[in-house]
């Protein structure tokens, strides 16, 4: 009979150990555990930043099209 595991061991400095040990909700919290609930929370601060980013290149498209779309500009260039 083989058993496979879904568990594996991940070397980290002693100082991340400690950060991870004070940051649990509850003392029997698994590492594992911790570190789920950390890339979800990751992930949906990564997307709120590109949101936020896409909002500003929406915004600076329309300005910048007001500042290099106008007349006074085109007569410049006929001169």
């Amino acid at each position: 009979m083989v058993i496979i595991s879904n568990i594996t061991t991940i070397p980290v400095e002693k100082s991340v150990l400690k950060e991870l040990k004070s940051i649990k909700q509850y003392p029997r919290q698994t590492y594992s555990e911790l570190i789920t609930q950390m890339t979800i929370v990751y992930k949906a601060c990564k997307a709120r930043e590109n949101q936020y980013d896409e909002f500003l290149h929406k915004i600076q498209q329309k300005k910048m099209r007001e500042l290099w779309d106008n007349k006074e500009d085109e007569e410049w260039e006929k001169a």
